[in-house]
Order: C-alpha cells, then structure tokens, then sequence
C-alpha cells in the first residue's frame, strides 16, 4: 500500500527553485531515507509534507487524500508526525509534559471544559496522562519521567523528540537528522531504536540524515537530492556505488577519475 505520495512537486522560493519536480512512493512500513549535500532541498521536502510550505507545483497525497496545502496541525491530526534537525523540546518543563503535549493534539474537550475541569474533561486528562506514561516506558524514558527533558543527556533528548512526535499517534513519522550531534555509539544505538520503533508502533518512517553508517544501515530504500532534482534512488548498495552520487558528495566524477 502506498501511504505517501508526491507527483512531481515543485517548490519555488521567487526565482529559485528549491525542489524541482520530486516524486515519491513511499509505502506502509517502509524506512525511507533521503540524502543529500547541504542545500540540496531536504528539509524543503519535510516542509510541504508537513504543511509548513505549500507546493508551487503539482499534490501530495497521504492515504489517496490530497493533502496539499492544508495547515500543519491539520497534517499532524491526519497522521504525520515529524521531529527536526535542532531539538525543540521545552528544556523547563517534565520529559512526561513533554509528551503530554504531542498527545493533546487530539485532546476532544473544548476549552470551556479545561477552563471549568468538567468531569469529561479530567476523564480524558487522566486518560492522556495514562497513555503518556505508557509511551515513555515503551521508548525507555519512564525512569525520566518527572525529570526536565533540558537535563537529560543528548542521546536521550533526541529519543524523547521521537517519543513526543509519537504521542500524536502518527502513521508516518519524519525523522531530520535524528543523529545530528551524536557520537559512533549513541548513532547505533539509535539505528536500533528506529528499528523497534517500526515494529513496535506500526509506523512508516521517512528520514533525513548525513550520518551515512545510520542511512546505510537502516534504510532499506534510499533517495539523493542534489540541487532540488533527485539524482539517484535504490537500494543501500546501490547508492553506494552510483557514480552520480559519489560525485554530488565528493565532487568528483569517477568516470573520469
């Protein structure tokens, strides 16, 4: 089944174009990666997925519904989720505040009831925060719980990012360089969570990353942009030999080398 799908997108910023007729078929439970130099047009991609921008060109669609356009928390309550390259936690609130907000976004009392705490409301409060708990065992942070998520170590802020972007209970979660800022070890340990995060929560991931032993041996699917045009897509080892690619990265052409 194919839950994400972009029809030769285009994303235009005046007379630049960032992203130039991009195509994708992601399907359910696939780990995607998309790979790049800097400025290549990743994050542009993220960006009108998730509804921050709007394509100059052409639809995306998510489940065959057209997508396009629509706001970001509107994306988020149909099913996407997505963490980014810099760490947008609230350092002075609780790991569990943390990933009690990504759980209201589907919160169904008005604000009357909160304001009031009618029954229904501190019914569905308690609800959430049982769910919340239960999500932070599930990715190993239930001993942090009443911690402040600015006091954790930085392996364990970019997991509580991951858990924060799971508590809206997404289909497809968006990964910006989730190992940014992470050394050899806590990069596969990472690899390792994003695995059991699949299996474990049903959810297709679609990634951006630099760290090429994490692309490599994580993604089973791989997707090069350079200057906003897609150069290459394939398999890990594909993508490891194709000459296009090599010299995007190194700028050199191995034909000629």
């Amino acid at each position: 089944m194919t839950l994400l799908k972009l029809n030769n997108v285009t994303m235009r910023f005046g007379g630049l174009t960032a992203v130039d007729s991009f195509k994708l078929a992601l399907k359910k439970g696939e780990i995607l990666g998309l790979i790049g130099p800097n400025g290549a047009g990743k994050t542009t991609v993220f960006n009108m997925i998730t509804g921050i921008y709007s394509p100059t060109k052409n639809s995306i669609y998510f489940r065959d519904e057209n997508i396009t356009g629509l706001k970001p928390d509107i994306i988020a309550k149909k099913g996407i989720a997505r963490t980014f390259q810099n760490i947008r936690l609230l350092d002075n609130l609780t790991v569990l505040d943390n990933v009690m907000i990504g759980v209201h976004l589907h919160l169904k009392s008005s604000l009357f009831s909160a304001i009031l705490r009618l029954p229904g409301y501190v019914r569905e409060e308690k609800s959430l925060y049982t769910k919340s708990i239960n999500l932070l065992e599930r990715v190993e942070l239930g001993d942090f719980a009443y911690e402040k998520a600015g006091s954790l170590p930085y392996g364990k802020q970019r997991k509580l990012e991951i858990a924060r972007a799971l508590a809206t209970n997404p289909e497809l979660l968006l990964l910006d360089e989730p190992a940014a800022g992470m050394n050899p070890q806590e990069s596969q340990e990472l690899v390792n969570f994003i695995r059991q995060l699949r299996d474990q929560f049903n959810v297709t991931i679609f990634l951006i990353e630099h760290d090429m032993k994490v692309v490599m041996g994580l993604c089973e699917r791989i997707l090069v942009l350079d200057y906003g045009v897609t150069i290459a897509e394939g398999i890990p080892q594909e993508i490891q030999n194709n000459p296009e690619v090599i010299k995007a990265y190194l700028g050199v052409d191995v034909v000629n080398a």
